[in-house]
């Protein structure tokens, strides 16, 4: 069962893919990509005993690589999908996740699950029958327990959650428009750090 099914009490019949409509695009078993998503996110004490401890390079591989079969799952699904001519922004996503792959970042550049938990949640009676999540290209209305969020860097980047939620465990980016969702905290200079710099120059 994924996330999804069990958030919403969702039994295993329910949920089988010759129950649903002939063009919706099934979601893949992410269950692989979020346990590698535990040794890449050092941050989480959950996971994480030790404050130092950074991300292994082939770890950070993995989780991109993973995603992106994820979505190519999603890109390659029956009806509107199949051949792989999935919806442009599920192809730039793939390719810039293999990117990240094959030269992964330092350090983890994801977002915290407090960021996700706050998320907008978008009422139901908002919605438009033709709605639909710009990742999976699904109405969202076609689901009987639609779970949409709005990103914070515009009104109308609305998203399924299971769709969104995985890129953004990865990347503090919209995936629509590429600005940064989480502002970075500046250093606080103070009159040590003026100091140092002083006695820098001079030493």
């Amino acid at each position: 069962m994924s996330g999804y099914e069990v958030e919403h009490n969702i039994s295993t019949a329910e949920s089988r893919p010759e129950t649903r409509r002939p063009n919706h695009r099934t979601r893949p078993d992410l269950s692989t990509f979020y346990s590698t998503l535990d040794l890449v996110d050092t941050s989480d004490p959950n996971t994480h005993h030790n404050v130092h401890a950074i991300p292994q390079p082939e770890n950070m591989t993995a989780a991109f690589r993973l995603l992106a079969n994820g979505y190519q799952m999603i890109q390659g699904d029956g009806g509107r999908g199949a051949g792989g001519d999935g919806p442009p922004l599920l192809q730039m996503m793939i390719e810039s996740l293999m990117l990240s792959a094959d030269d992964p970042p330092p350090t983890f550049q994801g977002v915290p699950d407090s960021f996700l938990d706050e998320l907008e949640r978008v009422p139901n009676k908002s919605l438009k029958k033709d709605d639909e999540c710009p990742i999976c290209c699904n109405p969202f209305l076609d689901d009987e327990f639609p779970l949409v969020v709005r990103l914070p860097c515009h009104e109308n980047h609305r998203f399924d959650l299971d769709c969104i939620r995985p890129w953004l465990k990865l990347n503090d980016t919209c995936p629509l428009d590429r600005k940064p969702l989480i502002k970075k905290k500046e250093p606080v200079k103070t009159d040590d750090d003026e100091e140092e710099e002083w006695d820098d120059l001079y030493a």
